[in-house]
């Protein structure tokens, strides 16, 4: 592009100033009202104003400095997908297209479960971090990876460790990210077992959407090849006839008989399925999933904003709790600090979109100039998600949350005990009664909601709550909260099967050492093998929180957490190695800040998980405590009611307690090594480019969403050069 014509598009104009302004006192207007609400009900309205006028200040400021001091993209060099093009893996992708697929990728449970579980300290500590800390922390992970695994044809977050870090700190982040990723597979599952566990119509619907994901692979590659929309249309009809039908199946015998299935057996189901659909070609389910979740997630999320907006529930859960400053929370344990921040997790910082952006995405870019809008406004848009949740969650009566959302030991499963102990918590202004929570249970279908822990059907009544009022009436409010499940389980079940099929691709080139022929990825043995061992790996994690008396969710996700940001602590050090060794300097904090503090919030969340002696906290303290009683003779202790309870938290706790340990100390080697090479870079000593060759691009691609005037202009040239020379069209044309 002329450099005067792309000057003059960014000149700065007096409606552009004033438009800028506006955004900028809508945002300051929603931040006053969410924060001096206090000990007062509070507009959802403001939640959604404060997070959209912010995330546009962000992504068109910080997110442009970033990208001008710290990146540099250059669009005259060409990216892997122009430079090795092979029609496969690949392949310059249209932006807007790779912006859905990133963010259908990015987008698993994290940012709905996360949220919901960190409701229990009231709203304002929870959106402060999921709009700061995305901004500040998340989206520049996100974008800086994706850009260094660009420049370096694609490679993955592991390799680029052995790259920049040498053996030592590239053997312990292999280590960390492989067993990270069973953890996170495993938590993903299990959000599916808590939604769906005991409720026909779920299992019914979301089972559905398994040859109904078939069929459009099948549909997609023989039928209507390169018909997307068409399919993902068809897809979303079928969806919505099986949320209707459920409620027709699971009312009736033959239903419940086949559909009414116990947590313990719907995990086993869940194992099946993540081997079978991992070894599956990826145009069976993995491509059909994508497609539909990317249209349902931002469908329904951006349809709850405009609910919200329209609806305009008021919140009264306080914006900041009783819990916010005790350890003993019944949803989770711990204090504000660190634990809020671990437990949020993916709506603010996930080190699982490290795998992501170093994955498939940085194969398919056109021009280095898109990485921001994938990179960092992908992440934004997720974080939009995890605001959407934390609404959803406090928008519900309190009493029913804390229902919800704690452990089957503690509530007893019943109305009743649910009804006591939710009451014995000394929650100001909260009195339940048994008659409410069967009435909500009526309301949407269940023959229960106690105890429903995970945060997916806390979301789904939330999100039912709202639409209702909208669109349907309280008769409504059953389809919407099966629409809210299904939503849910179809992009994480999506989260499952890929998650696991990136672990295998980890175990085989790590077996590649041995055995040349574990790096074939079509060698048919080596794949069913390599499945098979981490669908053990994640499958004993999920059954193991799934039979936990303590609520394998509530002691589980803390961990989950934790592992998945010391992940992005791993990914952040390897970024702050790559721009140190090509020369920057002041500009190395938009990176060193958010490292500083993710290492900080995590290590110490690891060392209290390890070391405290509080057995609400520690792990090991809790696994002393349940020993020692089974050792004096005891049958009972705490929320464990028999000896077989009080032995499988023993094991459960010794479990949880060696990888917080394992994770712990292979990220403090990381970060030791990335701090030694950061400190030669900048004194000028080893300063290694590992990245690609340069290449001049052939090929031509708006930068933006929306392309400008000059784009506009010249990609009608470059469409008239692609009729006359139809090889040049890598996207598909002459291929």
């Amino acid at each position: 592009m002329d450099p005067a014509a792309r000057r003059e598009e960014r000149r700065w104009t007096p409606p552009k100033i004033a438009l800028w302004v506006g955004i900028s006192l809508v945002g300051a207007l929603g931040w006053l009202m969410l924060a001096l609400a206090r000990g007062e009900a509070v507009n959802a309205i403001w939640f959604v104003f404060a997070a959209v006028a912010t995330y546009l200040v962000a992504y068109r400021f910080y997110a442009k400095f970033i990208q001008d001091k710290l990146v540099r993209p250059d669009d005259t060099r060409a990216t892997p997908a122009e430079t090795s093009y092979d029609g496969k893996d690949y392949v310059p992708t249209d932006r807007r297209i790779l912006f859905g697929h990133h963010f259908a990728a990015i987008a698993g449970a994290g940012p709905l479960v996360g949220p919901v579980l960190a409701a229990q300290m009231g709203y304002l500590p929870g959106t402060i971090w999921i709009i700061v800390g995305v901004i500040l922390a998340g989206a520049v992970q996100d974008f800086l990876v994706l850009v260094i695994s660009m420049r370096r044809h694609g490679r993955s977050l592991g390799q680029m460790a052995r790259d920049e870090l040498g053996i030592v700190g590239g053997i312990a982040a292999f280590i960390a990210t492989l067993t990270i990723m069973l953890i996170i597979v495993a938590i993903l599952a299990m959000v599916v077992v808590n939604s769906l566990g005991e409720s026909a119509w779920g299992v019914y619907s979301v089972g559905l959407t398994i040859p109904i994901a078939v069929f459009m692979g099948i549909y997609l590659r023989y039928l209507r090849p390169g018909k997307v929309f068409e399919v993902s249309m068809i897809g979303v009809v079928l969806l919505l006839a099986a949320i209707v039908s459920g409620r027709w199946v699971a009312e009736s015998d033959w239903g419940q008989a086949l559909f009414h299935l116990d947590r313990p057996v719907l995990a086993a189901a869940i194992i099946a399925y993540g081997f079978l659909a991992a070894v599956l070609p990826v145009w069976v389910l993995l491509a059909p999933r994508d497609y539909l979740s990317t249209f349902m997630k931002i469908g329904t999320i951006v349809m709850l904003a405009a609910a919200i907006v329209l609806v305009r529930p008021q919140i009264d859960t306080p914006a900041i709790s009783e819990f916010a400053s005790r350890t003993d929370g019944p949803v989770f344990t711990g204090a504000l600090f660190p634990f809020l921040f671990v437990t949020i997790a993916c709506g603010a910082l996930s080190g699982f979109h490290a795998m992501i952006a170093s994955g498939t995405t940085p194969k398919l870019v056109e021009k280095e100039s898109q990485t921001r809008m994938i990179g960092y406004g992908g992440m934004l848009m997720e974080s939009f998600v995890a605001i959407m949740a934390l609404v959803a969650a406090v928008s519900i009566d309190r009493g029913i949350y804390f229902a919800m959302n704690s452990s089957a030991a503690a509530t007893g499963g019943t109305v009743e005990g649910a009804a006591q102990f939710v009451n014995s918590l000394g929650l100001m202004g909260v009195n339940l009664d048994p008659a409410t929570l069967e009435e909500t249970a009526k309301q949407v279908g269940e023959e229960s909601i106690v105890s429903r822990t995970g945060g997916a059907p806390t979301l789904a009544v939330g999100l039912a709550g709202i639409m209702h009022r909208l669109i349907g009436g309280p008769g409504m409010m059953a389809f919407w909260y099966h629409f809210a499940i299904m939503f849910e389980a179809l992009f994480i079940l999506t989260s499952v099967d890929a998650g696991t099929r990136v672990a295998r691709f980890m175990l085989s080139d790590a077996l590649g050492g041995i055995n040349q022929r574990f790096r074939d990825h079509s060698w048919r043995l080596g794949a069913w093998l390599t499945t098979a061992i981490m669908v053990a790996g994640w499958g004993s994690i999920l059954m193991m929180g799934v039979l936990d008396p303590l609520g394998g969710i509530n002691t589980l996700f803390p961990l989950f957490g934790i592992a998945n940001q010391l992940l992005a602590a791993i990914a952040l050090s390897i970024c702050l190695v790559v721009f140190a060794r090509k020369g920057r300097r002041r500009s190395l904090l938009v990176i060193a800040v958010p490292l500083l503090f993710t290492a900080v919030v995590t290590i110490t969340g690891s060392f209290q998980k390890i070391f405290s002696a509080d057995p609400k906290v520690g792990y090991w303290a809790n696994h002393m405590a349940y020993r020692d009683a089974l050792a004096a003779g005891k049958t009972e202790l705490g929320l464990a009611k028999t000896a077989d309870d009080m032995q499988a938290v023993v094991f459960n706790t010794a479990v949880q307690g060696s990888l917080s340990i394992l994770f712990v100390v292979c990220t403090i080697i990381v970060l030791i090594v990335s701090l030694w090479r950061t400190l030669q870079a900048l004194r000028g000593v080893n300063l290694l480019d590992t990245e690609a060759p340069y290449v001049e691009s052939e090929y031509f691609a708006p930068s933006g969403m929306v392309p400008t005037a000059s784009e506009k202009e010249l990609g009608g040239q470059w469409k008239s050069y692609l009729a006359e020379h139809p090889e040049k069209d890598l996207a598909g044309g002459g291929h």
